[in-house]
């Protein structure tokens, strides 16, 4: 196998096992036997074992000492610990944001929001959460850039993806319920709102509440799943 391929090999098997953890296709705790990976993933070891190190760094995966690799457990406290850690950090980025953004900045959002409120359905469910999730992560993210911070936004992504598994709970109670995501429309119109009256105290207060809005709801299928 030419050497140039490798990345690339471990590119891929990184996203489907990531895809599959988020989506509860490899549960919580489930050991990763390296010989169902080769057969599901039709990839080698070697790729396996790069995109499973790299998890590991994200905290979807845990390393057992000469043991091989677990999926990551899923608890109540470790959500409530993320979601707060991400709430008040978007929190100071937005309020940075306000700050720092341009007229420029404002347009994007504004194109952003827009392109998430014309989200529907096509072809299928889940397309549907695929769709609206992109969009969903585009408009935050473009609020998210005004703060002109690398750092603070790596921060930020780190976050967000030890969260993912549990904002893929969110997302199917939320994008396959008409009544939630017109809430959740609701929720983007104020926050564009109140961004563009450059109300810095406000637009965070009202961000670190949009953010822990879907907290309550995980709390319950968690606990549904625990029983």
């Amino acid at each position: 196998m030419p050497v140039s391929s490798r990345p690339n090999l471990a590119i891929s098997a990184y996203q489907q096992i990531k895809q599959d953890i988020i989506r509860g296709v490899h549960t919580p705790g489930e050991k990763l036997l390296m010989s169902r990976l080769k057969a599901r993933y039709e990839l080698g070891t070697g790729p396996l074992r790069e995109a499973l190190s790299q998890l590991v760094g994200e905290r979807l995966v845990t390393a057992v000492s000469q043991r091989g690799y677990r999926v990551a457990p899923m608890s109540v406290k470790e959500l409530k610990d993320i979601y707060d850690a991400r709430a008040n950090l978007e929190g100071l980025v937005l309020e940075l944001a306000i700050a720092r953004g341009d007229d420029d900045w404002e347009a994007d959002i504004i194109a952003k929001a827009h392109t998430l409120n014309k989200v529907i359905e096509i072809n299928g469910p889940e397309q549907m959460l695929d769709v609206w999730d992109a969009r969903h992560q585009s408009f935050h993210t473009a609020i998210a850039a005004g703060c002109r911070s690398p750092h603070l936004l790596q921060a930020r992504e780190s976050l967000f993806n030890q969260a993912e598994r549990y904002r893929h709970l969110w997302l199917c109670q939320t994008v396959f319920s008409p009544q939630a995501l017109e809430a959740k429309r609701h929720e983007h119109d104020e926050l564009v709102e109140v961004i563009l009256s450059r109300d810095a105290k406000g637009a965070g207060e009202l961000v670190r509440a949009h953010l822990m809005t879907p907290v309550p709801l995980i709390t319950a299928l968690l606990e549904s799943q625990a029983g």
